[in-house]
């Protein structure tokens, strides 16, 4: 009886990958995380899921892992080394696994700390699209005056960035298959235009933020004016990106033009970001786009909405 009850006071809730169930996710018992010397413990009170989280962690994990980048609480105890904030700070958090769950051990580089009183739940929309919108800018170069296009501007990672384009000063081009549908949302969170294709766009472009690739890539690059720079972000499409001949050849008013990928905890100071982030959004100036929130006894339908592209927007998961 003794072992039964320290294995139960050793266990924490979460979402366990389990390929027998649907969705392949069911509440259950995990280990407590055990923090290294620079990690926190977060008690977590939501997460937010990814199509990118539920392949590589989810389809591509093995049963009884805890899948998991973004989660959003408290911090329960703080970090042997001295780093990263005290007990009570309510905080963001990113890591490669172990996020949908009550308890998460965090490097403290990829925390950022929000506002008190912030909604968590919006807070957990910030690490993968916020933090790569914002990095992807930063490739890009100072905005202000210059012209981005930004493809898939419906997901979360492109509301991210027309928004945030938006404030850095450019002219934003926000690219959606359905402008009927989607236009007046871009237009209000901060697009100058909504064009269905990168054609549409009249004249050169600065930059680009890409989710989609395939085809949209390439012809995105296209519309590159001198040292400009295609950020790729994402690839929604399995269609294969395939440059005529000549199109990576320099011409006049279109030299120097590159295409840049990065991986997201590498690309930008990921806690600053975080921290930058969850404050513009706890203020209202941007809008974290949550198509989707429920109790995590709900996760099955997120999941499902995640596979079939069913979301305009982030999913969000409370962990009650």
């Amino acid at each position: 009886m003794a072992a039964n009850s320290r294995c139960e006071e050793s266990a924490v809730q979460a979402l366990i990958v389990d390929h027998a169930v649907s969705g392949g996710l069911r509440l259950g018992a995990a280990p407590d995380p055990v923090p290294r010397p620079n990690e926190v413990l977060v008690s977590v009170s939501a997460v937010s899921l990814n199509y990118g989280d539920i392949q590589d962690n989810v389809d591509n994990a093995p049963d009884g892992s805890v899948p998991g980048w973004e989660a959003a609480g408290v911090v329960v105890q703080e970090a042997d080394d001295g780093s990263g904030p005290p007990v009570g700070t309510p905080v963001v958090s990113f890591g490669w696994t172990g996020g949908w769950a009550k308890l998460r051990a965090v490097d403290t580089a990829f925390l950022g700390v929000v506002p008190v009183e912030a909604d968590l739940g919006a807070m957990a929309t910030v690490p993968v699209a916020g933090v790569s919108a914002l990095a992807a800018l930063d490739r890009i170069g100072p905005l202000l005056g210059r012209r981005v296009l930004v493809t898939g501007a419906t997901g979360g990672v492109g509301r991210y960035a027309v928004q945030l384009g938006r404030l850095g000063g450019a002219e934003v081009f926000a690219m959606t298959g359905d402008p009927a549908r989607h236009g007046a949302t871009l237009r209000t969170l901060g697009a100058d235009a909504v064009v269905s294709s990168p054609a549409e766009v009249d004249g050169l472009l600065d930059g680009v933020v890409d989710a989609v690739g395939g085809r949209v890539l390439v012809e995105a690059f296209a519309r590159l004016t001198r040292n400009g720079t295609l950020v790729a972000v994402g690839h929604v499409t399995q269609e294969a990106e395939t440059f005529p001949v000549g199109a990576l050849l320099s011409r006049p008013g279109q030299d120097n033009r590159s295409i840049a990928t990065f991986l997201m905890p590498e690309a930008t100071d990921v806690g600053r970001g975080m921290t930058w982030l969850a404050g513009r959004v706890a203020a209202g100036a941007v809008d974290p786009g949550i198509a989707w929130r429920g109790d995590w006894t709900s996760v099955a339908e997120a999941v499902e909405l995640l596979r079939s592209r069913g979301l305009s927007g982030k999913a969000v998961l409370d962990l009650g």
